[in-house]
């Protein structure tokens, strides 16, 4: 050890220890020494080397930042070639302090990895002491730690200038990191480098915040006006109904309050016609000459960036019907209180990397609420891939879920087939009647959702997918999982959230769904029919054990078969009323595990009349043929001419 390090030891055990820190103006390197002392257990007096994680822990680190790792790369390397020829590298670490990404010069790389300055280096503070990037993180802001000023003796060679970096929800992201092995003694020197780092942490920022909201309109506001279209130093991401689903660094310091979920209109004070007209000139159009006055102080100039992919049901301001504007939540529900806060509880959830679980009975719009959030998100204009794992045969869903190389079993496409996990990359992958899943796919389908990765059959390696994952099921899983028919492990990845949809007859706006229902139903058949009040009253009054399908069916006959003016109440086709094997408890009883008798009275009854029809049987009963075939196995059921 040398006297260098004999006293900076002694300075440090000496200032963490001291009572000066009762100072509110001590400074955050003095307090973060303090913290590593007594909160952290640190000891001054033994330094430690550098922590390097190995690949495969790197690698998980990896992979919750991979599509921001894109924007941020492209940041990294300009800043490198800016700053390489002065000594510098450049870093990335996540919101644990562990770097995912490093630029370098490659003939100093051993001294780099013995410095810590490496890939996979650990420089949390609860490990590492006061540094850059641990200390960093504790205090969210932009910060120099300089030689001596950092805790452990092994590092006060190094001069590291940080900069925090924030998704568009606020959440801290990553670290952004300036380094060098030697640099000149006096702190003065790295004040230019401290401000380029904020800069390029910005930029990094807001490159992010443009891709993530790439389908939707944004609102860039700026001091200066002929840079506004460029640079805009406030940002807010909205969707055609007005409404703020994103913010960047600048705009959430600048407002008094948290915009997202706010009207738009409400927000800036000022009308939505005239935040449309922002945008009116085009690309190449000057900002409009309108001073935006922010609710916390501060005048802008303001300018309108259009979608720059095309977004799901997103009309262009001022060609559609104002209902048409809605966004995608807001349509597929009216004043139902329940449906109401179900919806606020799905606009929370968009974007924010959680699983989401959807019950409800067959045909309650399962699949209508994850498509709406699908088309909500920010990946609206990427796949929305649904698979009906109880449609699928027990013999293809294995292909047909993974995909599979050339050659691997016969009867397969020469080409082989890209499955539908990978078809939703980047997109949204939705699984209908998961509780319907083989146990053996549920294995692979676990290691999908927890290592990002998809292994075709016959493949050797796999295929990294990023997925936002909406499941759905009519059955209760929790009890399959009790009763050892679903696992546990893959339940508890599923349910990051669960919605719970209403059926139909428990919804207060039936009137709502069955109009919505029926001018789209119309407008697709080209029919100017109208709904009579008297077919409205009938509509009103039905159970509904089909729910939004058996209403969608009930219209689309109508419509076909009308032949005046207005749909009356005769020509409403409503079937008689029978419980369906999906509705009600699924919750397996110790005797019958789920499988009542009175559900199997139902299903042999469905065979019967139908003359053993599987598929019409199935069709009666609003379920799947798979389904169907499931239950019949599980009840024992045998077809006459198979008997």
């Amino acid at each position: 050890m040398t006297s260098l390090q004999s006293r900076h030891i002694d300075n440090v055990y000496s200032i963490a220890t001291g009572t000066a820190l009762a100072d509110p103006a001590a400074s955050l390197v003095h307090k973060s020494w303090a913290r590593c002392v007594r909160e952290h257990g640190l000891d001054p007096t033994k330094p430690s080397p550098a922590r390097i994680l190995p690949a495969q822990e790197l690698r998980a680190h990896q992979q919750q930042l991979e599509h921001f790792l894109r924007a941020a790369r492209a940041g990294m390397e300009d800043i490198y070639r800016r700053v390489a020829d002065l000594g510098y590298m450049v870093l990335l670490t996540d919101a644990e302090g562990i770097t995912v990404d490093y630029i370098g010069n490659p003939a100093w790389d051993d001294q780099l990895r013995r410095a810590g300055l490496y890939l996979g280096a650990d420089w949390n503070e609860a490990h590492a002491g006061t540094c850059g990037v641990g200390t960093c993180l504790v205090e969210r802001q932009p910060m120099t730690c300089h030689q001596t000023e950092h805790f452990d003796a092994t590092h006060i060679a190094l001069t590291c200038t940080t900069a925090p970096l924030f998704d568009h929800s606020g959440k801290l992201t990553a670290i952004l990191d300036v380094s060098a092995l030697r640099s000149p003694e006096a702190r003065e020197s790295q004040h230019l480098v401290r401000h380029l780092v904020s800069i390029y942490a910005r930029m990094i920022e807001d490159a992010d915040f443009l891709r993530s909201f790439r389908g939707h309109w944004i609102l860039r506001l700026g001091t200066a006006y002929g840079l506004v279209d460029v640079a805009g130093e406030l940002m807010l991401a909205f969707d055609e109904g007005g409404t703020v689903v994103g913010a960047n660094s600048g705009a959430r310091q600048a407002l008094a309050e948290n915009p997202l979920g706010r009207e738009l209109s409400q927000l800036l004070h000022m009308p939505m016609d005239a935040i449309w007209r922002l945008g009116n000139g085009g690309a190449s159009a000057m900002p409009f000459a309108h001073t935006v006055l922010l609710p916390g102080g501060g005048e802008y100039h303001a300018s309108l960036l259009a979608p720059r992919v095309r977004r799901a049901a997103a009309p262009a301001p001022g060609t559609a019907r104002p209902s048409d504007r809605l966004p995608p939540l807001a349509r597929i529900a009216g004043d139902d209180p329940a449906m109401q806060q179900l919806l606020a509880q799905a606009r929370r959830l968009v974007d924010r990397g959680i699983h989401v679980l959807v019950e409800g009975e067959t045909g309650s719009g399962k699949e209508v609420l994850a498509r709406a959030m699908h088309g909500a998100s920010a990946r609206a204009a990427m796949p929305f891939v649904a698979v009906n794992c109880a449609a699928i045969p027990d013999s293809l869903i294995e292909s047909e879920l993974f995909g599979y190389t050339p050659g691997s079993f016969t009867g397969g496409r020469a080409k082989g087939m890209k499955g539908l996990i990978a078809q939703a990359d980047r997109g949204t992958l939705f699984l209908d009647e998961i509780g319907d899943m083989p146990m053996a796919l549920q294995t692979r389908l676990l290691r999908v959702l927890s290592e990002g990765e998809v292994l075709p059959l016959g493949a050797e390696s796999p295929q990294r997918v990023d997925l936002a994952v909406v499941a759905a099921t009519h059955r209760d899983l929790s009890a399959l999982v009790a009763a050892g028919r679903f696992r546990e492990d893959l339940y508890y990845r599923l349910c990051g959230a669960v919605l719970k949809l209403p059926p139909l007859r428990a919804r207060r706006d039936r009137r709502y769904l069955i109009e919505a229902m029926f001018h789209e139903e119309a407008a697709a058949m080209g029919s100017a029919a109208r709904l009579s009040e008297a077919a409205m009253l009938r509509l009103m009054a039905h159970d509904w054990p089909g729910n939004l399908r058996e209403l969608r069916n009930v219209l689309r006959l109508a419509l076909a078969l009308c032949t005046g003016a207005s749909i009356t109440p005769e020509e409403l086709r409503l079937a008689p009323h029978r419980p369906s094997l999906d509705r009600g408890d699924t919750s397996p009883t110790p005797a019958e595990d789920g499988d009542s008798a009175a559900d199997a009275t139902r299903l042999l009854d469905a065979l019967q009349r139908h003359r053993w029809h599987v598929a019409r049987a199935a069709q009666a009963l609003g379920i799947s043929r798979a389904t169907a075939y499931r239950h019949m196995k599980r009840f024992g059921i045998v077809a006459p001419q198979r008997g």
